[in-house]
């Protein structure tokens, strides 16, 4: 592991003092105990090999060198196996070691570990693609030395490692021995129970021959069972002062060795290739290949190649933040992990660790398609066509899946992969997982939109849309309980902790985008490519039938509202389960799958990551705003974020929806998932979902961009943090760049001919080369003016004539201890403006048990006889001041007056005040399906008035109604906590300081 017997460097692991570079990562000084974790930071990838960053000339039980494409297979041993069961699992395994070379001094080998490190730096340069390292230490004899490491792995080779290797005496004079080897002998680490890392360790890879002569060392390996074999060999460039010393091959372990002379202020430099290849034993040529053109290139050509290849992608996926460096590096930082591990060959999959460590079993899921894929539809689309080539290529074993699962015909992709087997033995959050058939039909149809790739959709994307198409059917039918609705049972969707549930509204959700999305592909095939639809329509014997079938199923598919909550239901018994009980969901025991029995979890209203929320992120146009809000608020209380899937999701939707803080906070938290190593694995690699999550919150969070129908859309809103973020975007042929600060958007056409996108509603047309200027897009309506033309005018009760709230507040109490129920004043802020009904949901979110429709009934109505009983002696003492004087000054100038309390008491309350007779319209809150902030009360009003929407103000007390009576329409006054009711057109304390003359027009 890197350490030193003597620290003395000061900011240990982390960027040190002075001003942040954006586009490098520099840790200084050493600190033992995040070795592991700086291993995954500074590992280097092509997509096809990936080097963690351990330290040449030191020993790390950590380290590791992968190889995407060879892992071993292990067979599954249950107690009882049903048909069906997944047989194996795979699981990646580290590959011959090849970054080493070790240190002698004289007759004495250099121990990091025994050393004095006086001064230590490492930097990942993430415009050039290259690590660079420093450090200068100490021997115990009392020698000083300065090692400089730089290290490349080309994007522009299948699989090469590049070193150039310098060591310069500071005061040592003597014999040098540098040992350059390749070893083998690691195997897959046993990760322990934990099921989000992998539980399959087992045997190394065999080694078949080695041999080591002056010029190459090298060696083959094979699996015991996979049936995969490589090759790694090596050759070196060196200084003038170095000499060949000698080679030895030994049984698992190759070696060569030079030699030097050191005295003070000398150097030698080793430039160090090592090749890959894992052609089945055919790779001897390979290799030597691969070697040839390295030596031939030298390391500065090759590291002068990676910057070319990483300029070009910069110039398309660069992005900034203005006034926070450390922001912009960190997406920088993620958005180059996804660049160097995402599968680019049309063979081998992007795992959800990428090639940085051995977490997950090296296992590719479908968070791939889901996040990782549309980032590099927008900036890399090459990459993302070879990420759906994979998946092409494993389309028989997703056949064979769905075979093993009962289904006649179809593809049905596996949970978690390698070679396109399903790998999971836990069926419940694994085979139940069918929605991994339409994230990779998002996946094809978002680049399909982004790329218009038509020779992709004829030669591979159609038949995956086809084949997994075909599984819904299968999956679901025509409920005649439901009027015919296409329903879809047994399945398990995002949200591991729910699992083998009925209508899972994400999966139908994006079930029917999928049979969609097939439709469209046939018909466009059947427009553009028919001889290419007719012979695939014959080789998997696909009818017109079969695919109007697909549209009469994604026509009826089953997305319910709940009709209580105004929310979607997450599946048909989610809501009936008791909640969580919280305590236990921060904190140590975090993430419950680690400590509590999946039954347990399956038990209760609790979600691992986003579902619903997901669905309204992937597939959410369509959807009004306002049931957007109600399932943020709903399932954020509910949702543990267990996962690292999870914040990016509900950042997003938080723009969209103006939780502008929150959308913040969870920006943040998936921005440096592992830069800060938040949830504690960053040592078992990155997490590759996050890092997309990161820049999907950036792009689609706060610049709102969305593809509807087809086309681009964004509505850009500012950070309160920054000044100001631009990025750039690739779409069809053109290169979009957008910037956004706090006088609007500028956007900017640098390639193509002309493209056509939206803004917040708005046509926008750009040609190559020009420029359009637009305002900001506001999550919530501007602010409206006073006065204003008005007819009428709106009132809350609660809290805004009169003070009920504390007598609510002992009613619900005393309901709340007879049933055993935590309740307190914190829980009591939550239901103002909230109706009985939707007041008892929150109240019972901390019951142990669940409740009936008839115990929650009955409950409510106890509930109202003590509240009853509280109010019997309410009278006109009772009103605020100043209630009168304001109702008689608004109808003494012919306006109208409306009440919407969410309270079935308010015309008895009215009446015990005396001011019934004040109102022309009091809403019958036990009509209302739907509590605030729906807006369907005072929309009631307004309808019931006479009077237009935008003709009415509202006075309320809560920010539940704030929200109402904007998405009704009106403009709204708040009475009360500025801070709190900041989202009112306008506030003030209390009802008496409600001039008229200030908020009405005469």
């Amino acid at each position: 592991m890197e350490q030193g017997g003597k620290e003395t460097a000061v900011n240990l692991g982390d960027a040190g003092p002075g001003p942040q570079d954006p586009w490098r990562l520099t840790h200084r000084g050493i600190d033992r105990t995040r070795a592991a974790r700086d291993e995954t930071l500074f590992a280097l990838a092509n997509g096809t090999l990936g080097v963690r960053g351990a330290l040449e000339e030191d020993d790390s039980a950590s380290d590791g060198t992968f190889l995407s494409s060879v892992f071993e297979q292990n067979p599954i041993h249950y107690h009882e196996r049903f048909p069906g069961f997944t047989r194996s699992t795979d699981t990646r395994v580290p590959v011959a070691e090849g970054k080493h070379i070790r240190l002698q001094l004289g007759d004495v080998p250099l121990r990091l570990a025994d050393a004095e490190w006086l001064d230590f730096e490492r930097t990942l340069d993430l415009a050039a693609g290259t690590l660079h390292r420093r450090l200068r230490l100490k021997t115990p004899q009392g020698h000083m030395l300065q090692i400089t490491a730089q290290r490349v792995v080309p994007l522009a080779e299948r699989a090469l490692l590049a070193i150039r290797f310098e060591v310069v005496s500071v005061d040592y004079t003597g014999p040098l021995t540098l040992t350059s080897s390749i070893e083998t002998g690691r195997q897959a680490v046993e990760q322990g129970d934990d099921p989000r890392i992998g539980v399959h360790g087992g045997k190394g890879l065999q080694v078949a021959d080695e041999h080591a002569d002056a010029d190459t060392a090298r060696l083959t390996q094979r699996t015991h069972h996979s049936g995969v074999a490589l090759a790694c060999a090596q050759q070196h460039r060196l200084s003038p002062d170095l000499a060949f010393e000698g080679a030895r091959a030994e049984p698992g372990r190759v070696e060569q060795r030079y030699v030097a002379t050191l005295t003070p202020g000398a150097s030698v430099v080793i430039e160090k290739f090592v090749a890959y290849d894992d052609g089945n034993g055919r790779s001897a040529d390979g290799v030597d290949a691969v070697l040839a053109r390295a030596q031939a290139a030298g390391f500065e050509a090759i590291a002068a190649a990676q910057a070319a290849s990483l300029q070009e992608f910069w110039r398309h996926a660069d992005l900034s933040v203005a006034g926070d460096p450390a922001a912009e590096l960190a997406l920088r930082f993620n958005l180059f992990h996804l660049l160097q591990s995402a599968g680019r060959d049309g063979i081998t999959g992007t795992a959800a660790k990428g090639i940085t460590g051995e977490g997950y079993e090296g296992h590719c899921f479908w968070d791939t398609e889901a996040f990782v894929l549309p980032v590099m539809a927008f900036t890399a689309p090459a990459v993302a066509r070879a990420m759906l080539m994979y998946r092409y290529r494993t389309l028989d074993g997703a056949r064979d899946t769905a075979r093993a699962m009962n289904h006649a015909r179809g593809a049905l992709y596996p949970w978690r992969t390698i070679a396109g087997r399903e790998c999971s033995a836990h069926y419940p959050s694994g085979s139940a997982a069918y929605h991994i058939n339409a994230a990779i039909a998002y996946g094809i149809g978002l680049y399909l939109d982004a790329s218009d790739d038509l020779d992709f959709l004829s030669e591979a994307g159609a038949e995956i849309l086809f084949e997994t198409a075909r599984i819904w059917p299968q999956a679901g039918h025509f409920n005649p309980r439901l009027d015919g609705a296409f329903c879809i049972h047994e399945v398990t969707g995002p949200d591991e902790y729910t699992t083998l549930v009925n209508n899972n509204w994400y999966t139908n959700r994006m079930a029917k985008r999928h049979l969609q999305r097939a439709v469209q592909a046939w018909n466009r095939l059947s427009a553009d490519r028919p001889e290419a639809l007719h012979a695939l329509a014959a080789r998997i014997g696909l009818e017109a039938d079969e695919v109007a079938l697909w549209q009469r199923a994604a026509d009826a598919m089953h997305l319910p509202v709940d009709d209580a909550l105004g929310i979607h239901p997450q599946d048909d018994d989610f809501l009936d389960k008791p909640r969580w009980p919280f305590p236990n969901r921060e904190g140590a025991h975090r993430p419950l799958l680690l400590d509590y029995h999946p039954l347990t979890l399956y038990r209760h209203q609790v979600c691992k990551q986003a579902d619903v929320v997901m669905a309204l992120v992937l597939a959410g146009d369509g959807i009004p705003l306002g049931s957007k809000r109600r399932d943020f608020d709903y399932y954020e209380a509910v949702t543990t974020h267990d996962s690292t899937l999870s914040a990016p999701v509900f950042g997003i939707l938080a723009s969209e929806v103006g939780q502008d803080e929150k959308a913040w906070q969870y920006f943040d938290a998936s921005l440096r998932v592992d830069l800060d190593d938040l949830h504690g694995n960053t040592d078992h690699g990155v997490h590759m979902a996050a890092m997309a999550g990161s820049w999907l919150g950036l792009v689609q969070g706060f610049g709102g961009l969305r593809v509807v129908q087809g086309r681009l859309r964004f509505s850009p809103t500012l950070p309160a943090a920054w000044k100001g973020y631009g990025f750039n975007l690739r779409w069809r042929g053109c290169a979009l760049r957008v910037d956004v600060d706090a006088r609007g958007v500028r956007y900017r056409l640098d390639d193509g001919d002309a493209l056509a996108f939206g803004h917040a509603g708005t046509d926008v047309h750009l040609t190559r080369g020009r420029e359009a200027v637009l305002p900001l897009a506001v999550p919530a309506p501007p602010k409206a003016t006073f006065p204003r033309d008005c007819k009428a005018l709106i009132f809350d009760l609660d809290g805004v004539l009169t003070d009920t709230a504390h007598t609510h507040y002992r009613a619900w109490k005393r309901l709340a201890d007879e049933i055993g129920v935590p309740f307190d004043l914190q829980v009591n802020e939550r239901l103002k403006g909230v109706d009985r009904m939707a007041s008892l949901e929150i109240i019972l979110e901390r019951a142990t048990r669940a409740h009936s429709a008839d115990e929650k009934r009955a409950l409510a109505d106890t509930k109202n006889g003590y509240y009853v009983q509280e109010i019997a002696n309410v009278g006109p003492q009772d009103l605020f001041d100043g209630v009168r004087e304001v109702l008689d000054a608004a109808r003494a100038v012919g306006l109208k007056l409306g009440l919407a309390s969410a309270s079935r008491n308010a015309p008895m309350l009215l009446d015990k005040l005396g001011i019934a007779d004040r109102f022309d319209y009091i809403a019958d809150a036990g009509r209302m399906v739907r509590a605030k902030p729906d807006p369907a009360i005072f929309l009631d009003v307004a309808a019931a008035l006479g009077v237009p929407p935008h003709r009415c103000i509202g006075v309320e007390d809560a920010a539940a109604g704030i929200e109402a009576i904007h998405a009704a329409g009106m403009a709204a006054i708040g009475i009360g906590d500025a801070r709190a009711l900041r989202h009112a057109d306008a506030v003030i304390p209390r009802i008496a300081e409600f001039d008229l003359r200030t908020f009405v027009s005469p």
